[in-house]
């Protein structure tokens, strides 16, 4: 009971990543100039093609998280939430880390990856708790 307490809650922080991740896609692929303005980058043809690869990969990422949210069993939804963890808190870290002065933008975009791994986080600990 406890394992599918945190998978339900799990599966909560799934499907909003899902929708973010999928709002970020399209972003991508039909601005990408102003994604890159928006980070403080200047935009080049050659990043305006990365940025857009990047948002068909979040297309994918997108539509697994929300399959998993809500078709996964409880082990893939954990293993999908404890990945989501690592990787929202590292999407936070690479974005401070990118090389130019930080914007407002900048910003904002990592707290959503520190904040996306802070509720993955929650869902892997109040599994503990209840169980303690």
């Amino acid at each position: 009971m406890i394992l599918e307490d945190a998978a339900k809650r799990f599966r909560l922080v799934l499907r909003a990543g899902s929708i973010v991740f999928g709002l970020s896609a399209i972003a991508l692929l039909v601005a990408p100039k102003l994604f890159n303005e928006l980070l403080g980058l200047v935009s080049t043809p050659g990043l305006e093609w990365s940025m857009r690869m990047t948002g068909i990969t979040l297309v994918a990422l997108a539509g697994n998280m929300y399959s998993h949210s809500t078709r996964g069993t409880v082990a893939s939804v954990r293993f999908a939430g404890f990945v989501m963890m690592f990787s929202a808190f590292a999407l936070g870290v690479l974005t401070l880390l990118i090389g130019v002065q930080l914007t407002w933008f900048t910003i904002a975009y990592a707290l959503v990856g520190f904040s996306f791994s802070a509720a993955y986080m929650w869902a892997a600990l109040s599994a503990r708790k209840a169980k303690s």
